[in-house]
């Protein structure tokens, strides 16, 4: 007789599961920032984020632990746009806009980009500042986002002065930029004073380029 097929088990594939889990943990994080945004973060609750999120208060605290870690990673999303876990200044937007060799260009590529970020970070930067008096979590995150702009404009303003053709340093361009792409700036121009984002990003390219800019060298014949 021949012998009976014995069927192999199946080989489990968690790959479909972890992307699940990825977009539930994404899905929290984005109805974290705007709970954050529209209540305050003292005034939001881990199950008031659960409950809007549909999931579980277990399922939050699972994968952040804590609001201050939620906050964190609400905050990476925020500034990022994505849960892609790579460093600002070395995502592809802005390698691509480091390739650049002319800085005039450059600056003009990099003001629409800058304008998009400062749409999403600012109404959780003033979240942020509201909340910094009274909560150490909020303070903190405040201090961690200046440093981590601070340190992408080094590396920004560093890679303009290898073009040769800033009329300022190195130092002058990294606090110009750095002072320039907080969000207030574009929050007090756009969302008080009604300018579109089109409108502003022409702006900041055109005092970037005034400001940081070296004239045109003229080329001999």
């Amino acid at each position: 007789m021949p012998k009976p097929v014995v069927k192999s088990p199946r080989a489990y594939d968690s790959s479909r599961r972890q992307e699940q889990a990825r977009a539930t943990r994404l899905h929290v994080l984005r109805t974290a920032v705007d709970l954050f945004v529209r209540q305050g973060y003292a005034r939001t609750t881990i199950r008031e984020i659960a409950t809007a999120a549909g999931v579980s208060a277990e399922t939050v605290y699972a994968s952040f632990k804590n609001k201050a870690t939620l906050l964190h990673r609400a905050w990476d999303i925020t500034v990022g746009g994505d849960d892609e876990e790579v460093v600002f200044h070395e995502r592809p937007e802005i390698r691509a806009l480091m390739a650049e060799p002319d800085l005039r260009k450059r600056l003009r590529l990099q003001a629409p980009i800058s304008t998009a970020t400062a749409r999403r970070t600012a109404p959780f930067q003033i979240m942020l500042l509201a909340a910094a008096g009274a909560e150490p979590e909020a303070a903190s995150m405040l201090e961690e986002i200046g440093r981590q702009r601070l340190a992408g404009l080094t590396v920004m303003a560093r890679q303009a002065a290898q073009t040769g053709q800033l009329a300022v340093s190195e130092e002058q361009a990294r606090d110009f930029m750095w002072s320039t792409t907080d969000g207030m700036l574009w929050h007090r121009l756009v969302s008080e004073r009604g300018w579109s984002d089109d409108e502003y990003a022409d702006w900041l390219a055109r005092i970037w380029i005034a400001m940081l800019v070296g004239p045109r060298r003229r080329t001999t014949r």
